[in-house]
């Protein structure tokens, strides 16, 4: 069986992997020209995304990512800050968390490396549609068109392939913005370095500015202690914080904006808010060439809205069909294990056990059903964030937030 897969994001790459790892004839499309050219943040695989990607990967290159990612189970639990950096409470106990937390240049290199001769990159598609014999054909900018048994779009959120299948958008503004940066700890000042501690956290103050910190340190708390296996970029302990504000012109004016210009329109809109200078050294001190911008998109919660049309020999998976924004850090992860659903379908298919459209029909069934949890979680966040934009939201936020601080010291 011949598979042509659309882009080499996460899901395609690890689609790729697993294809070519079972014997497959498989080849991904992308037109990037580098794997490496990606944002320099991070990805939280959990354990359902691990056993799903050691079904897709040789166990070499399992124990390479673990080795180059930060296990949470070593760091502290998660914290919840207002605007002036007050403690409101905290997190589950990460003790036994099997998670891990991963830069996403170094993952997605695992999964090319691991995709091999299979990958195509510098290949831009123009289209998808059907031949003469009624095989799925893949249409390119510069080359002749390719046919193939399955085509698979893991072309992200604005999909060629998604759009053709569903004869429209699958997605919409989530109407969030988001701005992220990375920011070493050694360079935050003692007291910073004390209130933020080896851990992530979330901010949340009125008129829906908010503050993400993710603690990131491959190579002191790493999942797997093997410093001879790590590649991991980040190589020291590291904050990748993301800014969120809500959809408006402004926040479509900062994302003209890049590097130190950047950082500084960033606090200032926070110190407009009502936030303390303070709470906001982790994006004075940020590297300003990590400093970028990103529009959110979001498909529906609803699983019976995710992937609507009918089972074929051209399908789609990932951000293609559930967009998710990173507000539940699941999206990469959902993505791999629609790659390791779809391999093990398309499996039955040489063992005699389904045709291919049953087996496609089967995956979309079930990548419906996870689509609609990692959305509905994503998009708790994300309506959380929008409610303290209203009047409403805004005075409850500011009244709030004092005394859940002062509860926290109380507990304490």
């Amino acid at each position: 069986m011949r598979v042509v897969v659309v882009g080499g994001g996460i899901g395609g790459l690890a689609l790729g992997a697993g294809l070519r790892r079972k014997g497959f004839d498989a080849v991904v499309f992308d037109r990037d020209t580098d794997v490496a050219a990606t944002g320099g943040y991070h990805i939280t695989l959990d354990e359902r995304a691990q056993s799903a990607l050691r079904e897709l990967v040789d166990p070499v290159i399992m124990r390479r990512l673990l080795a180059s990612g930060s296990a949470l189970r070593l760091r502290e639990r998660d914290a919840f800050w207002d605007r002036r950096g007050r403690l409101l409470g905290h997190g589950p106990d990460l003790g036994g968390s099997g998670s891990v937390d991963v830069d996403r240049i170094t993952l997605r290199t695992l999964l090319a490396e691991a995709a091999g001769d299979g990958l195509c990159l510098g290949t831009e598609v123009a289209g998808v549609g059907h031949d003469d014999h009624g095989a799925p054909q893949v249409f390119f900018s510069e080359r002749a068109p390719v046919s193939a048994d399955l085509v698979v779009g893991a072309d992200g959120t604005h999909s060629i392939v998604a759009r053709h299948l569903a004869g429209g958008p699958t997605n919409r503004p989530a109407g969030i913005a988001g701005f992220c940066g990375r920011t070493l700890v050694r360079d935050l000042g003692p007291g910073e370095r004390r209130r933020l501690r080896p851990r992530s956290g979330l901010a949340i103050g009125p008129r829906g500015a908010a503050l993400y910190v993710g603690f990131l340190d491959p190579v002191g708390n790493p999942m797997l202690d093997a410093p001879e296996l790590r590649m991991s970029v980040t190589t020291e302990p590291t904050y990748i914080w993301g800014a969120v504000f809500p959809e408006s012109a402004g926040t479509d004016a900062l994302r003209d904006l890049c590097g130190g210009e950047l950082r500084e329109a960033l606090i200032g809109r926070f110190l407009r808010r009502g936030w303390a200078e303070h709470a906001l050294e982790i994006i004075a001190k940020a590297d300003p060439r990590s400093v970028a911008g990103f529009r959110f998109n979001a498909a529906s919660t609803r699983a019976a809205d995710l992937a609507p049309w009918s089972a074929g020999n051209i399908t789609a998976l990932g951000d293609a069909v559930h967009a998710t924004p990173p507000t539940a850090g699941m999206g990469a992860g959902a993505a791999i294990r629609d790659a390791a659903d779809l391999l093990t379908r398309v499996g039955s298919v040489t063992e005699g056990d389904m045709t291919l459209i049953e087996a496609v029909g089967r995956f979309e069934a079930g990548m419906r059903v996870r689509g609609g949890e990692v959305l509905t979680l994503a998009m708790k966040t994300v309506r959380w964030i929008l409610a303290t934009d209203t009047r409403l939201g805004a005075t409850a936020t500011a009244v709030s937030t004092p005394i859940l601080a002062a509860a926290a010291r109380l507990r304490r």
